[in-house]
């Protein structure tokens, strides 16, 4: 690989982990940060469930302004409003407070969620779009390895408002490497016939394409899956284990490296056996070991190291699911990335953050709801790839007329 192919995905990793990175150090926070606003557990998920939504539904407008302006001003917008969050969260005196300024935080990060995919799909197409992505989702997850466990320190040391001027600082830093590493990847010429209207007319043609949607919903499920685990991982594995911060943070950083280390694998797979059949492979293996570790939880097995060695060999699955679905998703849609790019982010979050909230109707401090939350995903991805890959198929044998 070339330098500048790693530089870059260096820098759109980057980008993208910016709003990952707000969650993963702010999760070891959230029982002292109740404790400190006097707020309820479901007050305090709150804040975090305002921040998916918002960094969900702010790339359906963000998409398509990069079509139209390009991809750079949007990032730089989105950082700047990013921060503004990040330092009134960092001040906030209460917990209404702190919500609102995660929803101006959450809006900012969307830029960051939308607009590298959409790049990376101005720059390449297929096996090499999914070489570029599983870099680009090397350096986003190192977020989930690193963010817990630079947050626990920070939150011993100087408590939870140290998170928030943390990010800050690493935005600006994201801020530098825009303007110093990256070029604008849409040309003029090519937004001259970009505007709303065809953002609006590109969002009719995407919601009825059922490959899109197809492909968009198999990762999307696989995410709320995820989803489910960040909202209620810490307290379960705090209050009901009994881990320490600093341990939970290790522990969730386990998930991650399986995760990394299996999405590294896509291009090579990919090379050798298709995306589609990448995407089955994973899907089925990730349903297949959540049915396993929900069987055994409703059992009566209540052991936190089952948990993790299932949940460490599932998430290794689900590495491959996100990269390749989105390249596969965004194929057909060059013209249009950008708005093809917000809409499948929008669709991600907003089933992510519906599986949080029914999830969190049925936390009761144990593990079982969690776990069940999570397999009812990974079934329901499972169900979405067959339908969708053997569409697919059928679609590519089927004989001419």
């Amino acid at each position: 690989m070339s330098p500048k192919f790693l530089r870059i995905a260096v820098v759109l990793g980057l980008l993208s982990a910016i709003g990952p990175f707000a969650i993963d150090m702010y999760l070891p926070a959230l029982p002292s940060i109740g404790e400190d606003l006097h707020a309820g557990t479901a007050a305090v998920q709150m804040s975090l469930l305002i921040f998916f939504l918002s960094m969900g539904f702010g790339q359906i407008v963000v998409g398509p302004i990069s079509d139209i302006v390009g991809r750079k001003l949007p990032l730089y917008a989105g950082l700047a409003l990013f921060m503004v969050g990040g330092v009134g969260s960092a001040m906030a005196p209460n917990i209404e407070w702190l919500i609102a300024f995660r929803f101006l935080q959450g809006l900012g990060a969307s830029a960051g969620m939308a607009v590298p995919r959409a790049i990376v799909r101005d720059l390449h197409t297929g096996n090499e779009a999914a070489k570029l992505m599983s870099l680009l989702m090397l350096v986003f997850s190192v977020s989930p390895i690193l963010a817990p466990l630079t947050g626990s320190q920070i939150i011993e040391s100087f408590g939870w408002r140290a998170v928030f001027w943390t990010v800050t600082g690493a935005a600006a830093l994201a801020t530098i490497l825009l303007a110093t590493s990256l070029k604008e990847t849409r040309s003029v010429e090519e937004r001259a016939d970009s505007s709303f209207g065809t953002a609006l007319a590109g969002y009719r043609y995407l919601m009825s394409d059922r490959n899109f949607l197809g492909l968009t919903a198999i990762a999307g499920f696989g995410i709320a899956s995820f989803f489910v685990y960040l909202s209620s991982s810490s307290f379960i594995l705090i209050d009901h284990y009994g881990l320490s911060p600093s341990v939970y943070s290790v522990f969730f950083s386990i998930n991650a490296v399986a995760f990394i280390g299996m999405s590294q694998l896509t291009g090579m797979l990919a090379d050798r056996f298709g995306l589609k059949r990448v995407v089955w492979v994973a899907v089925t293996g990730y349903a297949t070991v959540m049915v396993a570790l929900f069987a055994i939880m409703a059992s009566g097995v209540d052991r936190l190291d089952v948990m993790a060695a299932l949940l460490f060999v599932g998430y290794g699955f689900l590495g491959l699911v996100i990269p390749t679905t989105s390249v596969l998703a965004m194929e057909e849609h060059g013209e249009i990335a950008g708005t093809a790019s917000a809409l499948m982010g929008t669709l991600h979050f907003a089933i992510g953050a519906l599986a949080m909230g029914v999830a969190g109707l049925f936390f009761d401090g144990t593990p079982l709801p969690m776990v069940a939350g999570i397999t009812l995903c990974a079934v329901i991805s499972f169900t979405l790839a067959k339908v969708t890959l053997g569409r697919a198929r059928e679609a590519v044998e089927a004989p001419a007329e």
